[in-house]
């Protein structure tokens, strides 16, 4: 990894580091590398993690940990509590800045609050990335303590939410009676645009025990108020008041 002293491959003393093709690697590209595996280790940790346990998770070297985490605290990417590092809120407003499919999550913001208020569940709009369904807004319900949901959670592509997104062999929710998870029951439905393509996948989970039915008719009418808001180009803020640029 590069530590960052002298501005030349020559004064170190050493030739430039290459890629596995063998061609010269970018300088800086190395400290880049390592910072977003840290950052990914702090994602996969789930809460707090020190920094050996960080130097397991991303294969860095421990000294390297620690100066890379000094620059991420100073950044506001990563905080630290006492000799524990978690994801910091810069990294969280970068995040917030990512739009799957223009004006969809401005678009499911209040549907979701009212599938929520309506039947009590857990409810996640996920979308298709890496082969996951990538969690993008979610509001916790009823399974709370049994099964946590968060925006950043990825689920696999067997569960409903993956199935919905690849698009269901037939019409309707696909349904899940605790097929994934024991305790844990889920009707998800597919997102499209006025087009017919699918953006999204709209779930909504509760404990077992639960009919489905009506689950899945309030899954339906919320993914519908999503496409129709999208369609309409989806709730929007209004912009700031221009300043004037003095010469």
């Amino acid at each position: 990894m590069d530590s960052g002293k002298g501005s030349t491959s020559g004064r170190s003393g050493h030739g430039p580091a290459h890629d596995d093709g063998g061609r010269p690697r970018a300088r800086g590209r190395g400290v880049l590398e390592g910072a977003f595996a840290l950052l990914d280790a702090l994602r996969r940790s789930g809460d707090e993690a020190g920094v050996t346990e960080l130097a397991l998770l991303c294969g860095v070297p421990k000294a390297s940990v620690h100066r890379l985490l000094d620059q991420l605290v100073t950044l506001g990417a990563v905080e630290r509590h006492g000799n524990r590092y978690r994801v910091g809120p810069q990294l969280y407003r970068l995040g917030q800045a990512w739009e799957p499919h223009p004006g969809l999550r401005p678009a499911a913001r209040l549907p979701l609050q009212r599938l929520r208020a309506a039947t009590g569940a857990s409810v996640v709009l996920a979308v298709l990335r890496e082969d996951m369904a990538l969690t993008v807004s979610s509001v916790p319900g009823d399974i709370e303590p049994l099964l946590p949901v968060r925006d950043g959670i990825a689920f696999r592509l067997d569960t409903a939410a993956g199935k919905a997104l690849r698009g269901p062999l037939r019409g309707g929710p696909v349904l899940d009676r605790e097929d994934v998870m024991a305790g844990v029951c889920c009707a998800a439905l597919p997102v499209r645009t006025p087009d017919g393509r699918t953006v999204a996948a709209l779930a909504g989970l509760v404990p077992a025990g639960r009919p489905l039915d009506s689950l899945a008719r309030a899954v339906a009418e919320a993914g519908a108020a999503i496409g129709r808001a999208i369609a309409r180009g989806g709730p929007r803020a209004t912009p700031p008041p221009a300043v004037a640029l003095v010469p």
